[in-house]
């Protein structure tokens, strides 16, 4: 019996790639086994901040190639598009990303204001041949609250309006005092309702950096939640602990293999 097999016999279900991991500056190899170990599991590949420009070029398309090897598509982080926007050279890096192979950008206003609007730089992403997402929330902001969250989400429709194809909700690298999280790291479940309802389960990405928050968005909006900013080497816990086969996953109504609560919500997306 194969291992797909056993687990299948366990009552697992089949999941869709729920998880974007980003790659802060790893060397090409790692990447490359990690891809050949979890490609299957990944939605998108995040190229995070400007690692991916300032180590060398030939290392950066190694990895695009062994993306493109595990049919994983490549995203690009939001940093770089905001400086060059900064910079008055948006549509340079633009180009430098389509010429690389890159599938999507990342447009933010995460630490500046874009001098472009939504339609704008949707017309610009989509006449090179490159998907458009967007992240909410400020990168120095604290915490979401109502109104921020208010204007957030009126913020996300119109770039959905202007070609986006999905929204990120930032949480940084430590998930603690910013977007959805307070400053213990505690997931304000109201907030991030908010985002699922205006937006919809596939379109937003919670970004999910340490093991606290990945299992808190498991364990309140169950496998199917979208999850960023996941390292490398952290893609199978994640993953079994979405299909219920963690520990403390394994006695949670909604994710336990086989019970009637996941069949259910299973049914339901």
């Amino acid at each position: 019996m194969l291992a797909g097999e056993f687990l299948a016999s366990l009552g697992v279900r089949a999941l869709p790639p729920c998880t974007v991991p980003f790659d802060p500056g790893y060397d090409a190899p790692t990447l490359a086994g990690h891809l050949e170990q979890s490609g299957h599991l990944i939605a998108m590949l995040k190229l995070s901040m400007a690692c991916w420009m300032l180590g060398s070029e030939a290392a950066t398309r190694a990895k695009l190639a062994a993306c493109q090897r595990a049919s994983v598509p490549v995203v690009t982080g939001g940093g770089p598009f905001e400086i060059a926007a900064a910079q008055g050279r948006l549509e340079a890096y633009l180009d430098l990303c389509a010429e690389m192979g890159v599938a999507r950008v990342e447009a933010g206003e995460g630490f500046t204001r874009l001098p472009f609007s939504p339609a704008e730089i949707g017309a610009m992403t989509s006449s090179r041949g490159l998907e458009l997402q967007f992240e909410l929330g400020d990168k120095h902001g604290g915490t979401f609250g109502g109104d921020v969250t208010d204007a957030l989400i009126a913020q996300g429709r119109a770039w959905l309006d202007a070609g986006a194809v999905q929204l990120v909700v930032e949480a940084r690298e430590s998930a603690a005092g910013v977007g959805v999280f307070d400053a213990q790291g505690t997931l304000d479940t109201d907030s991030a309702e908010r985002f699922v309802d205006a937006f919809g389960i596939e379109t937003v990405i919670f970004e999910a950096p340490t093991k606290a928050s990945q299992f808190a968005l498991i364990d309140h909006f169950g496998a199917e939640v979208r999850l960023g900013n996941v390292r490398l080497e952290e893609i199978l816990r994640v993953e079994i602990y979405r299909r219920g086969l963690h520990s403390d996953a394994f006695g949670r109504p909604h994710l336990r293999p086989g019970h009637p609560e996941a069949l259910r919500r299973a049914s339901t997306t």
